[in-house]
């Protein structure tokens, strides 16, 4: 049979595993689909659903884009990932948007996720060829208000995920899993008065990544594409004319199924939990109670991130956050760091993530993880002339 050289990796890549005990993650294909692309949000520990709308509200929630200023904006963003791991494994990302009219917006997306190389060898361990495992995301969606306070987003996108080249594995040939998927989301945005001072409040909804199973061999079951729901608020306040703050608060939830445990031959049931190989619309129903732990269980697949920005004459932002999960369903903790300049028609922005997992034996591929982006905002072009 034939082996693949950095298998440890991809398994990682594939199903979220983490080095500790007790263990019972939801595990997906393509999750790369959640990987947070851009600075900014990377900088507030992943939130995004009701933040200040701009040019990567594509990927966080694609009702916002109906709610940006300016008509037209590009972005590009670069994450060098799980390098505390390996060095050849990134995530490139190229997103934009344009208003049409006062409220509709039209955005999209194009992703590409590269696992690094990997080494093919027959039984002897004979070389058989390297190759780059990739993946593929693109992406469009509409955005239109509905009142003057609230907007709702469809979109649609195309996901390719090749992970073996067309190699064969044990006699069984491979091929590159596809789906489409849609997203669904919308967005709330009102100024409120709070004593006294005027406070800018949103509330943010997305279900992303409704789409097929991905398979990629004909004999392999169907994995389940990391259908996700996400739901936050975000206060923001103008401190002075220089000086204005922001805090956010997401809440996300992988609608698939949760692994079961034992199953038991003799009955053909599942000694706790319920059976996994359902169908799409079934399994995003029964992701909300079929943990083999029951309520307590359900509760602790809940992920949460918390951030917050402070942005000096609209030029210069400082932001912080951190994001938690629990230990049996990833133990993913960190915080993150970052900072945005903006300069004309250009912003550059980067953040930095730090483990906050103290646990023995806890382990974070995500450690010193950075991002980078750079968008155009090309409505500031008229301001400028």
């Amino acid at each position: 049979m034939k082996k693949i050289t950095g298998i440890i990796i991809a398994l990682l890549l594939m199903f979220n595993v983490f080095a500790q005990d007790g263990l019972n993650t939801v595990t997906t294909a393509v999750p790369f689909l959640l990987i947070g692309p851009d600075a900014r949000a990377g900088a507030m520990g992943d939130v995004g659903v009701a933040t200040t709308p701009d040019v990567n509200s594509m990927h966080w929630n694609p009702a916002k884009l109906a709610f940006n200023e300016n008509d037209l904006g590009a972005s590009i963003s670069f994450v060098p990932w799980l390098r505390s791991l390996v060095n050849d494994i990134n995530l490139s990302y190229v997103t934009g948007y344009k208003k049409i009219g006062d409220k509709q917006a039209i955005g999209f997306e194009l992703g590409y996720f590269s696992l690094g190389q990997i080494t093919f060898t027959d039984v002897n361990g004979g070389l058989i060829g390297n190759y780059t495992p990739n993946e593929y995301v693109i992406g469009s969606a509409y955005s239109r208000k509905l009142s003057d306070d609230f907007s709702l987003s469809v979109g649609g996108k195309y996901i390719l995920s090749d992970l073996t080249g067309g190699q064969s594995a044990g006699g069984i040939e491979t091929a590159s899993g596809k789906s489409f998927a849609a997203d669904v989301s919308g967005f709330y945005s009102k100024p409120i008065r709070i004593s006294g001072k005027d406070i800018d409040l949103a509330i943010g909804c997305n279900i992303s990544n409704i789409g097929s199973k991905i398979k990629y061999t004909e004999t392999a079951t169907n994995d389940f594409i990391p259908i996700n729901f996400r739901l936050g608020t975000a206060l923001g306040a103008d401190i002075d004319d220089y000086n204005k703050v922001s805090i956010a608060f997401d809440l996300n939830k992988l609608l698939v199924p949760t692994p079961p445990s034992d199953y038991d031959s003799r009955n053909n049931t599942w000694s706790s939990g319920m059976d996994p190989e359902v169908g799409v619309v079934s399994g995003i129903f029964q992701s909300f109670w079929d943990a083999p732990g029951g309520t307590k269980e359900e509760f602790r697949e809940l992920m949460y991130s918390v951030g917050g920005e402070y942005w000096y004459a609209n030029q210069f932002a400082l932001r912080a956050g951190y994001f938690n999960e629990h230990d049996t369903k990833g133990g993913r903790k960190y915080f993150t760091f970052g900072m945005g300049m903006k300069y004309t028609v250009y912003t550059i922005d980067f953040s930095y993530l730090v483990n906050a997992n103290n646990n023995v034996g806890a382990t974070n591929p995500l450690a010193n993880t950075m991002r980078f982006s750079l968008t155009w905002d090309f409505g500031g072009i008229k301001e400028i002339n």
